[in-house]
């Protein structure tokens, strides 16, 4: 089974490119994610893992996710190699994303908590009162 799901920060905005062969969109960024440390007074270190979303799934980070924004990412982990035209060897270790979310708590006024409260229906509506219901 290879299943990874991380939380992190995003290093930089996601970057988008398309492929040659069929034009689908890939996007790519690297997150930074904190590691547990066993003492208080021990210096908080990160690991900064690259991923890699597909399609949707790629367009929706392009859109939404931006530099410093807290995320979880469910994917899984793809290594592969290729040589370059001086006959160089390379390696590359990432994450591929299947599932993505927003793992900030709420700010005022970001693009990002406008689109995640309106996928959440008790955001929208007072159901305690009874008025402004959807139906």
């Amino acid at each position: 089974m290879n299943k990874v799901c991380l939380i992190g920060r995003l290093t930089k905005d996601p970057e988008v490119r398309y492929t040659q062969s069929n034009n689908t969109l890939v996007a790519t960024f690297n997150i930074a994610v904190n590691r547990r440390f066993a003492k208080q007074e021990d210096e908080v270190k990160a690991d900064f893992i690259p991923i890699v979303a597909w399609a949707k799934t790629g367009e929706f980070c392009s859109k939404y996710f931006q530099k410093g924004q807290q995320i979880g990412v469910c994917g899984r982990i793809q290594t592969r190699n290729w040589e370059d035209e001086q006959g160089q060897k390379h390696y590359a270790t990432e994450v591929v994303a299947e599932e993505v979310d927003f793992a900030d708590g709420k700010k005022e006024n970001s693009s990002s908590d406008s689109f995640a409260s309106s996928n959440t229906a008790t955001n929208d509506f007072d159901i305690t009162s009874g008025d402004d219901l959807p139906f």
